[in-house]
Formats: structure tokens, sequence, C-alpha cells
């Protein structure tokens, strides 16, 4: 039996730990008329075979016997980091006929999925459904494959508003746009309406979305804890309660979720480099190093895979005294470079790395000279929030000998005045100093000050002299580096734009500045803050 006329043109994967279910998949899909078949038994295969290229069809074992990543690990991964195509069907075989596993599936955006055990004729019949619902909505995965999101947007809310097939679908693709566009409320309103007729809880967790977005932290955190009372193993929630819990700086907190998250998906990378990277910032040393070594041996060669994950296993091997598995990570660092060649990230990290290995050697002076040259570049446009927590990781190590009290509180100041912009920022970096007795209450002093000079400034607006307030912002962004400050003196630039004689000359000095070095925060405590929000379908940029 044919699927469709161009099925011999179609490229498959087959991914089943089982040799026999293996081949017997495969041969299905050639009686069907694939005419391109690969097979792996292995799930971290998969990830990178699907990473490197297309696949027009996957079919995927829902179990793996040796491994603990399951098939619907690999799937929310790849849809959550954008590496999976539009047009590729995915279809998930499983023995496991429960309604938990089933909702999940459909939680997925999954095309279809099957029970074992199947015939071959259901899988033709699955198939051909999935494949008619791609070329039925073929202009608008190719729209998005294009970045052409607002044609993108206006055929989905076409399909959507007029309940044509697969509506609700639509709907979230111009949800998932609306975000990415900064139109939270129209966003807010497409999932409260699929939430209305039915109440899916991916469009539950899109209103939680929508309200984070708009800035209501409050009620999003009640949506989401609402979610999860419903729906305990909803991953995606624990993610973005997560990602709350971190953006206000309770680190303890998301530590929790961030466990359960990665408790129900024991499998998915990310949810390891979370966990492991926010145990270590929280002080919880062996889970840390337990979920990191893990995370290292799933994915390294994966797109996935953060390197900063190398960075906190060589402080966490140099702490306990491993000299031998810190040397193993600094290889693993300089042959990662390798890969990434050109990366002063990577190059950092290396530098990092021989100076925790001089400390080993007792060679306490060489490792003072590496962090004094790290440390010398806070002021570089490149010199990142990232940089900043290895600048202090690295110093809160060194002997007080060799590195000086007084040398100590200034790197912490350079750091702390530059960095401290927020509260969930100020947590971090005094977490990235392991509560160190003089780089800590540097940093929390550093917070208070910025936060003085930003009341002060408003003070001077607020009494009718706008002008006066963008000047004394300028110079203390000027010389503090500190995007919070610089963002502000541009804030209230605009808002007087009328009233300000030289509001055009300030707004260059600020747009400059900002250009320079008010760098969106992307990672904190490990946990990414992209567009890529957990939950959705994670459109193409």
């Amino acid at each position: 039996m044919l699927i469709d006329r161009d099925i011999d043109q179609a490229h498959a994967l087959v991914i089943d730990g089982n040799p026999t279910s293996r081949s017997v998949m495969s041969a299905q899909l050639r009686d069907l008329g694939v005419g391109h078949i690969k097979q792996t038994g292995r799930v971290n295969d998969a990830r990178l075979l699907l990473e490197r290229r297309p696949y027009d069809i996957v079919l995927c074992d829902y179990h793996f016997e040796s491994s603990a990543m399951s098939g619907q690990d690999l799937l929310d991964e790849l849809r959550r980091e954008n590496l999976l195509p539009h047009a590729t069907v995915f279809i998930m075989v499983t023995g496991e006929a429960t309604y938990a596993k089933i909702v999940e599936a459909a939680e997925s955006a999954l095309d279809s999925y099957l029970l074992k055990p199947y015939t071959a004729a259901s899988l033709g019949e699955r198939l051909m459904e999935a494949r008619r619902r791609k070329r039925m909505l073929k202009d608008i995965f190719e729209a998005l494959e294009r970045q052409d999101n607002e044609r993108a947007l206006r055929l989905c809310i076409h399909r959507f508003s007029q309940r044509e097939s697969y509506w609700q679908f639509c709907g979230r693709v111009a949800a998932e746009l609306m975000l990415k566009l900064n139109r939270s409320s129209d966003a807010r309103r497409i999932y409260e309406a699929v939430a209305k007729e039915k109440a899916q809880p991916w469009a539950r967790l899109g209103i939680a979305r929508a309200q984070l977005a708009g800035g209501e932290v409050v009620p999003a955190r009640r949506t989401i804890e609402a979610l999860l009372t419903d729906h305990p193993q909803h991953a995606d929630a624990y993610d973005v309660l997560g990602r709350v819990h971190v953006d206000q700086g309770d680190f303890g907190q998301a530590l929790l979720t961030y466990r359960n998250a990665a408790q129900l998906t024991p499998g998915c990378l990310l949810r390891l480099q979370h966990c492991g990277t926010l145990a270590f910032y929280q002080g919880e040393h062996a889970e840390a190093l337990r979920m990191l070594e893990r995370t290292m041996a799933m994915g390294l060669r994966s797109k996935l895979f953060d390197a900063l994950t190398l960075m906190l296993l060589a402080l966490l091997r140099h702490d306990s005294g491993d000299t031998k598995g810190l040397a193993a990570v600094r290889e693993q660092i300089r042959r990662y470079a390798e890969r990434h060649a050109g990366s002063t990230r990577l190059q950092r990290f290396d530098d990092a790395t021989a100076a925790l290995l001089a400390l080993q050697g007792r060679d306490a002076q060489n490792a003072t000279d590496t962090a004094r040259a790290m440390a010398a570049s806070y002021e570089a446009e490149g010199f990142d929030l990232e940089a900043a927590t290895v600048v202090l990781a690295l110093w809160s190590r060194l002997p007080p000998v060799s590195s000086g009290t007084e040398d100590m509180a200034l790197v912490g100041r350079h750091i702390g005045m530059r960095f401290c912009v927020s509260k969930a920022v100020t947590e971090m970096l005094v977490a990235a100093t392991g509560h160190h007795e003089v780089l800590e209450p540097t940093i929390r002093a550093c917070h208070a000050e910025i936060t003085g000079m930003a009341e002060q400034a408003m003070s001077f607006s607020l009494r009718g002299e706008p002008r006066l307030a963008v000047q004394t912002l300028l110079q203390q962004g000027t010389d503090t580096l500190n995007a919070k400050l610089i963002e502000m003196a541009g804030l209230v630039a605009q808002r007087h734009a009328e009233t300000i004689e030289d509001s055009a000359h300030l707004l260059t000095e600020t747009t400059s500045l900002q250009r320079r070095f008010c760098h969106p925060i992307t990672h904190l405590a490990g946990v990414r803050r992209t567009g890529r929000s957990p939950g959705g379908l994670l459109l193409r940029r």
C-alpha cells in the first residue's frame, strides 16, 4: 500500500532498543513505500542524528530498557529546542495504554501514537493521516520555516477563528507567535478560548506564560500551581514554575521544582543541567556532582549541552581535591573548544580550570595571576554575567595570603556595581562566591548602592527635574556600566522627551551605552531565560 505519491522520496528514522522490533518497523515502512530508512537502538544516538539532519518520518518506541531517557523525553527536548522541523511526522509506539501516557503524547503536539501490538495497516493509516495534516497546513509550516511570522499568524488565526480542521493546533501556533511578538494579551485570549472549550493542559499553561509575559507574576504562579494540582506529572509546568522562582531569586525553591521535573523525566538533558546547576549554586555539591556528571555522560556531543556544566564540574572536582578528575574536565573543555573554535567563553573556562589546577599543585601565585587577569576585563563589552560568576567563583577559592583582602573586595565591587541589576542576579552573584566572607557582603553592598542611586535619580524626576535624573543616571551608568541605571536613563529620557530640551542628545548617549552594555540575560543560575519558553511549540527564529 502506497501512502501517497511522494512517499518513496521520504527519509525515515526508526528508534527502538529491540533489534527485532526495529527490523519489523523498518520492513513495515518499506512495504508502505518509504524510500530511505535509517535505524538506531539508542535514544542519545537518535538525538544526535535528528540534530544533524531532518527526517520526514520518525517512528520511535516509548520505552528503552537500557536508558533513563524515553521516547517522550527525546520528543520533548527536540520540540523544546526547536530541533524538529514542522514537516516531520513523529509517531510514538508504546505498550503503555494508559490515559496518562496518551495525554502526555497529545501534550507534545505529537502527530500520532500506536499501541502495541499494532498492524501494518494501522501504521499506514496513522502515517497517512499525519502526512495529510502536514499537507493541509503546509502553507503555515512553510511560512514558519521562512520565519515569515506575520503570514503564519494570519493563516493560523483564520483557521482558528473559522474552526477549520486542526483549529486547536493553529490556535496554539498563533498564541506562540503572539508571545514571540510581545502580544501577550492576544496570546492569552487564544489560550483562554481553547481552555474554555476544552481544558487542555497546554492551554492552561499558555495562560500562565502569557501572564508572565505581561508582568503578572503572582497570577501566573497561581495558574501554574492550579494546573499542577490537577496534573501533577505535567513536566513543562514545573519548568515554567521553576523559571518564576529563579526570576524571583528563590533558587532553593527553584531547585525543589526542577527536582520534580527531573524525576518525571530522568532522561531529559536540559532538566538535568538545570537541576545540577541550581544544586551547585545552592551548595548541594554531592547532588550537583551527580547530576552534572550524568549530564556530561549523556549529552556532551549534543547541541542541547551547555558547556557551563564542564566549568561547574571543574569547580566541584577542585573542591573535593580530585586533581585527576579536574585534569580530565579540563581536557573535555579543550576538546569541546576544538569543536567551537574562537569561543571566548570556552577560553575563559579553560583559563579558570588551569588556575584551579595550579591551586591543586600549590602554585597559588600562578592561580592568582590568572584570576587577576580575568578580573581585569570586567569593563569589556563581552564580559557578561556568566563571566562575572566564573571570576567570583575563582577568586573565592584563592588563599587569602596570595589574593589579599583589599584586592578581593575591589574585584567584588567592580563586578557588583556592574551586574547587580536585580535581586535575582545579586543572589546568583552571591551564590557564585560560595558566600565568601569578603565577597558576599561586598556584592550585597553594591546591590544596595545601585538601588539607592536609582531611587535618588527617580526622586529628581518626581520633583520635576527629569533632565537632572537622566544626567545623573547617565553619569552613574557610565561609571558603573550597570545596565539597570543605563536603561532607566533611557526610559526617563523617552518619557519626558517633550520637556527635556536636549532629549535627542541624551537619548543618543543612552542608546550607545545600551548597545554596548545592556545585553539580555539569557541564563540565570543555569536556567534558560530566552524566548524558548517551556510548554510551547517553540517556533523557529
